[in-house]
């Protein structure tokens, strides 16, 4: 079990005031504040301990001296001398910017030193991908044990790559089905983007049967069964967990049902298109459907392994 970093009376004083104001004026839980003051103690403690290594007076820890380049010295530190993950070193970095934010609002800092320091970059690794026998396992776990509206959500899932919130938000009239094509409307997707995503002959198969079975007075195209309101997306990732479990699949979630679309849409389509289907905003996240994962890589190397 890891010690509390030892830090001064007086460092302790300056974040328990700027947790206690983020108490007071935000919707934060415990857990966030515990969080935001480890991080912070850890820039204390080695704020002090690296400035009395090298003076006879003993310094504390204020706001007013700590510099950018203090605070790059500091991300370095964290890289070079602790080698921590790129992920705690960011999570740290974002809480100081923050709690500097709150120093220049407090007059307690001119300027906020913070903000010029960059994060530490992370290397993109492509998500788990779902196996042809998982989704097969899963799409027979649905058909054996589902009602028509679970069955329907995962299928329209694993060939559209919804995000859970789009489909919860889906209308009945967002749903147009021709007799070659078929689209649907997400009207409330990531940053309120609004786009239009066809419609393969498996669901718009999958999407004619349900549509007969929905009460034509439902607002959503896949309402609660116990309130007949909303969806909502904690109940849609509840209901995914329930049928990988019923097949028997472990470590994958309901956003993997849109990983699993990207992955195998990115066999044949161009990035360009998918990333429109998909709603992404840059091609640099389409990217991570292409990109090799880490056991791919390890493939590669051992190729020309000697041994």
């Amino acid at each position: 079990m890891s010690q509390s970093p030892m830090i001064s009376n007086q460092a302790e004083e300056w974040i328990h005031r700027f947790i206690n104001d983020l108490a007071r004026h935000e919707d934060l839980n415990p857990k966030t504040l515990r969080g935001y003051t480890s991080d912070l103690r850890h820039l204390a403690e080695w704020f002090e301990a690296t400035w009395n290594s090298h003076s006879e007076e003993e310094t504390l820890f204020h706001p007013a001296m700590i510099t950018t380049k203090t605070l790059i010295r500091y991300r370095e530190y964290m890289q070079i001398a602790r080698s921590l993950k790129p992920a705690t070193i960011n999570r740290r970095l974002i809480t100081i910017k923050r709690f500097f934010e709150w120093a220049v609002k407090r007059g307690v800092v001119p300027a906020n030193p913070a903000r010029p320091v960059k994060l530490v970059a992370m290397e993109k690794v492509s998500p788990r991908q779902m196996t042809d026998q998982e989704e097969a396992s899963l799409v027979s776990a649905v058909q054996r044990h589902g009602t028509i509206r679970d069955r329907t959500i995962i299928l329209l899932m694993l060939h559209t790559g919804l995000r859970t919130m789009e489909v919860c938000n889906l209308k009945p009239g967002d749903i147009t089905i021709g007799k070659r094509s078929g689209t649907l409307v997400v009207r409330s997707g990531k940053r309120n983007k609004q786009r239009e995503v066809p419609l393969n002959a498996t669901a718009r198969e999958a999407l004619t049967v349900y549509l007969k079975s929905l009460p034509s007075e439902s607002e959503f195209l896949f309402p609660s069964e116990k309130t007949g309101k909303r969806l909502t997306e904690r109940a849609l990732r509840h209901l995914i967990q329930k049928y990988m479990r019923l097949a028997g699949l472990e470590g994958l979630s309901a956003h993997d049902l849109r990983h699993r679309f990207g992955y195998v849409m990115a066999e044949k389509t161009p990035l360009h298109r998918l990333a429109q289907i998909m709603g992404h905003d840059s091609l640099d996240t389409t990217m991570i459907y292409v990109q090799a994962t880490r056991s791919d890589l390890q493939a590669e190397v051992e190729k020309i392994a000697w041994k």
